[in-house]
This record gives C-alpha cells, sequence and structure tokens, in this order.
C-alpha cells in the first residue's frame, strides 16, 4: 500500500464517498450519471484530465457497482468504464449462458477474463487489492457463503485484516476476484472460491454477488466504515465535513394489483420474496441517509416520507445533527418516470433486469437522460 494512499486518508478536510448499487448490465445508467458528473467536476475544476479518484477520496459498491468503484480507483475515466460494459456486456451478463459458464477454465469465465484485463492495463504488475496503483480508498461488498455473512473488503492499510504481518493479509488478494466475487450473481455465475493464507496455512471461503445482502445500496455502510472506530479510518462526521454521493440502477416499485391471496404459493414466493427484500434494505438505507444526511438531491421515497431534500434556510427535518451531506442519484423507471424522463418510446420493462443485454442502448439513453435533468454540480455544493 502506497504512503499516498495513507496520507489521503489521513489528510485534513472535507471527505467525499461515492457509493454505486448493484444491478448487473443497469450499472450502465450510473455509468451515464457518473460521467456527467465527471464531466461537471472537470468544467468546473478547469482540469480536462480529472478524473473521480481525484475527486472522491472512497468509493464503495455492490455487484456491478464493485466493478465501478475499483474501475474509478483504479484511476479509469468513465469512458473507459463505459466501454467495459458496452463492449463485454453480453459476455459477463447473458443469463443464457450459465450452463456454458460451469464449463470455463477458473481464470477464463468471460468476467473474470476481462477483470484481469482490465486491471492489469490500469495497474501493471501489481493488480492486488493493495495495490500502489489504486488511487483512492476502496471498498466491496460480497457475501461469504461459507460464514453466512456479508464481507465489506477495503483496502484501508490500517484495517484489522490488512496487517502485513498477517498470512491472510487481504491486500495480498488479487483486485479481480475480489470484483469477480462481489458479482458472482446467483443463476447468472457460478460462486468465487478465494483461498486465504499461505503454505500449509491456507483455506478457501465461497463468496456469492453483495445484492444478495442487505447492502445493495451500501452507503449506509460507507459511512459506518468511514466514521466507526474498528474500521481505523475516522474521518469527521458532519453536513460539512462529509459528502456522500449514492448511484443507483433504476428503481420502479413491483406493483401486482390484481394480486390474490390465492397467488402467493410455494414458488411465486420462491421468485418474488429474495428481490422485494433487497429493494426494502436498498430503499432502507436510503431513508437512513436522508434522515441522517443533509440530503441535497434524491427523488421521493414514498407519499408519507416524500424526498427529505433540504435547501439552504429551510426547516431542520430531523431532531437531531445531520452527520453528512447526501445525495441520490436514482433513474424512475417505471414507465410515467421514462415518460417524464422525455423517453416515452423506451419500455419500462427492458430496462429493469440485471440481465438486459439486448437493450443495452435504451439503457445508456435513460442514464444520459436522467443524468442531463438532475446531476447538478450545486448538490456537492461546498464539497466543490
Amino acid at each position: 500500500m502506497t504512503a499516498s494512499l495513507a496520507d489521503r486518508i489521513a489528510s485534513p478536510g472535507p471527505k467525499k464517498i461515492l457509493s454505486c448499487d448493484g444491478g448487473g448490465i443497469l450499472g450502465l445508467m450510473s455509468v451515464e450519471i457518473l460521467a456527467k458528473l465527471e464531466s461537471e467536476l472537470r468544467a468546473k475544476s478547469g482540469n480536462p484530465k480529472l478524473l473521480l479518484c481525484d475527486y472522491f477520496d472512497f468509493v464503495c459498491g455492490t455487484s456491478t457497482g464493485a466493478i465501478i468503484a475499483a474501475c474509478i480507483a483504479a484511476g479509469m475515466d468513465t469512458d473507459r468504464i463505459r466501454a467495459f460494459y458496452v463492449e463485454g456486456g453480453k459476455d459477463m451478463f447473458d443469463k443464457a449462458s450459465l450452463l456454458k459458464r460451469l464449463h470455463y477454465s477458473y481464470n477464463d469465465e468471460p468476467l473474470a477474463k476481462k477483470l484481469r484485463g482490465e486491471f492489469s492495463a490500469a495497474l501493471g504488475a501489481d493488480t492486488t487489492l493493495g495495490s500502489p496503483g489504486l488511487r483512492s480508498l476502496l471498498m466491496m461488498v460480497m457475501r461469504n457463503a461459507t460464514t453466512d455473512s456479508p464481507w465489506p473488503v477495503c483496502n484501508n492499510p490500517a484495517a484489522h485484516y490488512n496487517r502485513p504481518d498477517r498470512p491472510d493479509c487481504n491486500l495480498k488478494l488479487p483486485l479481480w476476484q475480489l470484483v469477480r466475487a462481489s458479482t458472482a450473481a446467483p443463476t447468472f455465475f457460478p460462486p468465487e472460491v478465494v483461498t486465504f493464507g499461505e503454505g500449509d496455512e491456507t483455506y478457501g471461503f465461497v463468496f456469492v454477488d453483495g445484492g444478495v445482502t442487505t447492502y445493495n445500496n451500501a452507503a449506509f455502510l460507507a459511512f459506518q466504515m468511514a466514521t466507526a472506530a474498528p474500521y481505523k479510518i475516522g474521518w469527521a462526521s458532519g453536513a460539512d465535513k462529509l459528502l456522500i454521493v449514492s448511484v443507483g440502477t433504476g428503481s420502479v416499485a413491483k406493483a401486482r394489483p390484481g394480486l390474490k391471496p390465492a397467488d402467493m404459493w410455494l414458488l411465486d414466493s420462491a421468485k418474488t420474496v429474495p428481490g422485494a427484500l433487497m429493494n426494502a434494505a436498498s430503499a432502507g438505507w436510503d431513508m437512513a441517509c436522508r434522515v441522517l444526511g443533509e440530503c441535497r438531491w434524491g427523488g421521493p421515497i414514498d407519499r408519507e416520507f416524500d424526498d427529505m431534500v433540504v435547501s439552504p434556510g429551510d426547516a431542520p427535518n430531523f431532531t437531531g445533527t445531520k452527520q453528512f451531506a447526501y445525495v441520490r442519484y436514482d433513474p424512475d423507471v417505471s414507465q410515467p418516470g421514462l415518460d417524464e424522463l422525455g423517453l416515452p418510446d423506451v419500455k419500462s420493462a427492458d430496462v429493469q433486469t440485471l440481465d438486459s443485454i439486448e437493450h443495452i442502448p435504451d439503457i445508456r439513453r435513460v442514464g444520459v437522460a436522467y443524468a442531463e435533468h438532475c446531476v447538478k454540480l450545486e448538490h456537492l455544493r461546498g464539497f466543490v
């Protein structure tokens, strides 16, 4: 781990965190949103080569969000990340090729191969989690199926499991494999087995997609990691000291107006309950961030809670002290939401599933249109 990253973590002044949700190929929406933000920051700074890793001190993500976060931390611009999805999306997120994937060797499965190539090009010879080429703090969420627990893995050199004297030091693990583990969505990818330790003391854990934990939206988890003492980052909280920008992959209620009790049998529940729990958890963390954070932008959560957006001079909307400034960018991909973005020709169902590879152009259009309508530097006031 380079001294520069340790110095950046310990440096004084306001800190900025970026959190990217999971969502398969729908991550392209997030990329287009981030492309607009990158463009705005470049124009404001006068630096046409500014990267998101130059602005954000800490980037984190789950599943496809882990891909985006790792690419940003590795110093890639959004043009390169977009190309990663557009050129490799079919191979990486095509559910139809599941049986074929089971026959690939450990290193040649399409997503694994793509990740290895991209990180080698960006980071050089050292492509571990502890690579000196990583330019910002990075955290990825995965689920350890062996221990039945969510695993947020970070490259913080002071973290407990990152101590260099440990034979199972996480910083020695291949970055591509950790990202692949975070994206191992059940029914899409085989689980990822990660080997820890050295020599005769090695052991393996089986990992699957972090999206099947409660942290598909990892924004609040990032706040905990940045401020809670056990994680040894220790950044100050406060709406003028800490900014969290959370980027989603499109949201829509899976309403079933004609649902009858008799319809909710075992198979129906098996198909709908996991997604319902993940969506509820994601919305719950968003609500927590809007209560504890000073929300500068975000769509309504529901008709009672609304959006909790505050402008300078507004009356307090929480009885406590705001712990951070907060922005939530997440397109409404219902048909009315798409119509409002000026995309009536885009079918809502085509931009809601994580393997919607045949609709990549429409997914990009949603991200671009949403970014044009919603992404503004004024949301980052005090941090630009």
